[in-house]
């Protein structure tokens, strides 16, 4: 057993408000420039998210990291996939998340929270209900992971349980606060998980691995519309109870 060091213990942040900024500045970004982000620098924004919280310090979290042709095959063989879906339906029986990710069903107030943030999206791209064909479109881009340069998958072993899958939040949250320190933005994407049977023997995964998520990592283009979409968040008044 190791203790922390006195450094980690006494550490006082002399600037806070970056903190704050690195916090309110992450955003999914879904357009990304094609400029390269070295290894160097993921390794170290990884190093530092393994520092995140998890039970009796299990920490229960693969990371694959994918780039280049490596990368780009993968996004073919996945757009491929959802195109054949798209004129096949029936498809999509082919293509099970192995854990829900939402609800079964939906109830006010989040089936609010969710359309408002799906029509603001639209919105911002011109997309109007019921083209479906531009709708495909945009949700493939999360199979291309929005150009970024860099993509992450993200597995943990079947047999944790779901308390595990709150650690992982809280790494994934380092990663991408960690990425902000570092000039880059992040989009957390659960849009792969359906195809979790072609991307865990592509990367390797053993066979107790689950896809948890992946992620798009890079730097963001700041003249992309989309990007301009920014959704809300309901003020901290309305979620927190004093009890005194």
């Amino acid at each position: 057993m190791t203790s922390l060091p006195t450094s980690q213990v006494s550490t006082v942040i002399s600037d806070p408000a970056s903190v704050d900024a690195a916090i309110e500045s992450r955003f999914s970004a879904r357009a990304f420039l094609p400029r390269p982000v070295e290894r160097e620098v993921l390794a170290d924004l990884l190093r530092v998210a393994s520092r995140a919280p998890s039970g009796t310090n299990t920490q229960p979290w693969q990371v694959y990291v994918l780039q280049g042709a490596r990368k780009d095959e993968l996004v073919r063989t996945i757009c491929e996939a959802h195109d054949a879906i798209s004129v096949d339906p029936q498809l999509a029986t082919e293509y099970r998340e192995e854990y829900d990710y939402y609800p079964e069903k939906w109830i006010s107030p989040y089936i609010d929270r969710r359309r408002e943030c799906g029509f603001g999206l639209y919105g911002v791209l011109g997309i109007g209900k019921g083209d479906r064909d531009k709708m495909h479109a945009q949700h493939q881009r999360n199979f291309r992971f929005f150009d970024a340069p860099v993509g992450l998958m993200f597995t943990i072993d079947r047999i944790m349980g779901r308390g595990s899958l709150l650690d992982y939040g809280m790494f994934l949250q380092s990663i991408m606060l960690a990425a902000r320190a570092r000039g880059l933005h992040t989009c957390p994407q659960a849009a792969w998980n359906g195809f979790s049977k072609i991307i865990l023997p592509y990367i390797g995964a053993r066979d107790n691995e689950m896809l948890v998520c992946g992620m798009a990592l890079g730097y963001a283009d700041e003249s992309a519309l989309v990007n301009t979409f920014q959704t809300t968040r309901v003020p901290a008044e309305s979620f927190t109870h004093w009890i005194e």
